[in-house]
């Protein structure tokens, strides 16, 4: 097997500090990669703590996406401390289960939630990005990774505008990789199906995601096990975080512009 090797390069994970964007840290930790983990919460430091402390190099930065000048500061003191930016994970987002329109008027999309979560999942991608996509074509290149869903393209119930952002992050692959690839910047996306329990998941999404589908959280979770996915399982994140890995090396040298689906060969049939 030939190994992934990202030995003398830097990476950014942004929401690093739990879940899916931890385990992508991790992964490209063990793979050589010096990660700045970025984060909003505290836990970030927690993560960046455990890998210096496997002798690896890594720094918690804390950093709002969805704020431009956060973002400009993140990539500035990740340029300060290592010199240079390889690797761009675009990860943080997050998930508030609403119904376009709710009769009982209880769990109803409002402008307010709307625009926090275009504003972290959306937004924060374009500014992560460009930031990194500067500092990268004045090195040469470099690799951004967009974490897109499933969702994105088959939509999702009680889910539409995170299944929106998600989508757009499809049209952002496809359209960065045509602008950057002159600089021999690669952009590609990850669409994750149902995966192990992560901070997403918590008591109150899953309340609020059952009632926008009318069943009970009991059900909602048997759902989980009966989804259409032909390898009988949900994925792991490991599984997810290890074709980060490879996309960014240069044993996919040659891939941009595409979302590589990682479902297990989920369907909604």
């Amino acid at each position: 097997m030939i190994p992934i090797d990202l030995s003398g390069r830097v990476s950014i994970v942004t929401g690093a500090g739990a879940g899916l964007g931890r385990a992508i840290a991790l992964r490209l930790s063990e793979a050589g990669s010096s990660v700045v983990i970025a984060d909003i919460s505290d836990t970030g430091q927690q993560v960046a703590d455990s890998l210096t402390g496997a002798g690896r190099q890594a720094l918690f930065l804390r950093a709002d996406v969805a704020d431009g000048a956060s973002v400009s500061e993140m990539v500035h003191e990740v340029v300060t401390r290592f010199g240079r930016l390889d690797i761009l994970v675009n990860n943080a987002g997050i998930l508030i289960p609403r119904l376009l329109v709710d009769p009982a008027g209880k769990e109803e999309m409002t402008e307010e939630i709307w625009e926090r979560m275009t504003s972290i999942n959306q937004k924060g991608a374009y500014l992560c990005a460009q930031a990194a996509a500067r500092v990268m074509m004045r090195s040469g290149g470099g690799v951004i990774i967009n974490v897109s869903s499933e969702s994105g393209l088959e939509g999702s119930h009680g889910q539409s505008v995170y299944a929106a952002t998600k989508a757009a992050l499809y049209s952002f692959t496809r359209s960065w990789a045509k602008e950057l690839g002159r600089h021999g910047i690669r952009v590609v996306g990850i669409a994750p199906g149902i995966l192990e329990q992560t901070a997403l998941r918590t008591a109150e999404y899953e309340r609020a995601l059952a009632y926008t589908r009318g069943i009970t959280v009991e059900e909602l979770r048997k759902g989980y096990e009966k989804a259409s996915i032909p390898l009988g399982r949900v994925g792991r994140l490991d599984e997810v975080a290890t074709v980060v890995c490879f996309l960014a090396s240069d044993l996919a040298s040659y891939i941009t512009g595409t979302v590589i689906n990682i479902s297990g060969g989920k369907s909604r049939a």
